[in-house]
């Protein structure tokens, strides 16, 4: 009888808090309100271990319609 190994791995496109963004207008439902600044990117996962990131890249988001604005370092 020979060994049998498993793997749990994951993949998937993950989002993280920042924190508060800046005040603007939204340019797809028209309100003026606070955003949302998040971090968004890929990540492969061994056993519920995060083993690698990539395409790390910031956003804003509205609060009222999720429009997302990319790249606001």
């Amino acid at each position: 009888m020979g060994l049998v190994f498993f793997f749990l791995f994951g993949y998937g496109t993950k989002q993280k808090f920042l924190g508060a963004g800046e005040i603007r207008t939204c340019p797809r439902c028209h309100n003026t309100t606070q955003w949302t600044r998040m971090e968004e990117f890929k990540q492969f996962s061994l056993f519920f271990v995060p083993v690698a990131r990539w395409n790390r890249r910031q956003l804003e988001v509205c609060g009222i319609c999720g429009t997302t604005v990319g790249d606001v370092r």
